[in-house]
């Protein structure tokens, strides 16, 4: 039996402060998760207050089946917090709290043995926002062996981003994977060339010497690039409970059958069905059925 690949989400856990009440979230544990629900070791390398907040998360995120040794506890700044606002097409608003836990990323030995051992990681904009955490999730990606799959999920939040984030990091990725939102504003910071997302696409494929783009449509589907392949998805039509950790799910799905070797073709498909059944549900760490997560991944022909 193969081992399962150890996914790595590095950056933000947090607290969505919705108005039902509040859930687990931040994109690096909503991957971690999604990961462990397609069947690999999902762990989630972050920073948490010590205080009541961050014991709810570690109980929370322990009762989700996620590793937890690589969640570091700050007695000096407390858990992450997100207000939420879903309006009536189910898109979340979000007002992120400043100067939190996660803010203060620390490289420790602990860290650097995670590095040493991950298959796949995902680091995004946002954690990138403090000098302190932006070092260390540097630190973190030049500690990574070479085959290491390393996922950018772009994620764009209010004002927390930058032309040298979005540059270096694009630099140290595999994988770009944007929403179709963020793209204008990425090909503007960028100069990108072009007009459409196939040639903003392909502008950041070659000038980054990435293997994959990924732009992400919603309910309308997404666009997978390599510099051999366009694959072009029109999207599934589903009733949306909420769209909180679609994209999440998408990108954990996208990481998991792209190191599996499946086509683009194939995997735009079951990603979107991965995503589409994530819309569907409250929060972004809905349960997963057995029988109806077989029913997504199913027709997927991998290495």
């Amino acid at each position: 039996m193969t081992k399962p690949a150890t996914v790595v989400g590095l950056g933000e856990v947090l607290w969505d402060l919705l108005p039902s009440g509040k859930q687990m979230g931040g994109a690096p544990a909503n991957f971690a998760y999604m990961s462990n629900v397609l069947g690999d070791r999902g762990v989630v390398a972050s920073r948490l207050g010590a205080d009541d907040l961050g014991r709810e998360a570690m109980q929370t995120l322990e009762n989700l089946g996620l590793v937890l040794s690589f969640l570091q506890r700050d007695s000096e700044h407390a858990t992450g917090t997100v207000h939420v606002r879903v309006d009536a097409a189910g898109q979340p608003n979000f007002r992120i709290t400043e100067d939190v836990a996660w803010d203060f990323l620390e490289w420790t030995a602990d860290w650097a043995d995670l590095a040493a051992t991950a298959d796949v990681l995902c680091f995004g904009s946002l954690a990138q926002r403090s000098p302190v955490s932006r070092a260390t999730i540097r630190r973190f990606l030049q500690a990574l062996p070479g085959q290491t799959l390393r996922v950018y999920d772009v994620n764009l939040r209010q004002q927390f981003f930058s032309r040298e984030t979005l540059h270096e990091s694009l630099q140290l990725a595999h994988i770009a994977k944007l929403n179709d939102l963020e793209l204008p504003q990425v090909a503007r910071i960028l100069a990108l060339q072009g007009e459409t997302a196939e040639d903003h696409a392909r502008s950041l494929l070659e000038r980054y010497g990435l293997r994959l783009v990924c732009i992400t449509r919603g309910a309308h589907g997404s666009l997978l690039m390599s510099e051999r392949q366009v694959a072009i998805h029109n999207g599934i039509a589903v009733r949306v409970a909420d769209t909180i950790g679609a994209g999440d799910a998408f990108t954990a799905c996208l990481a998991h059958f792209y190191r599996l070797g499946a086509s683009l073709t194939e995997i735009n498909d079951v990603c979107n069905r991965f995503a589409g059944w994530v819309a569907t549900q409250v929060g972004a760490t809905p349960s997963a059925n057995p029988r109806k997560l077989e029913e997504i991944l199913s027709g997927v022909q991998t290495r």
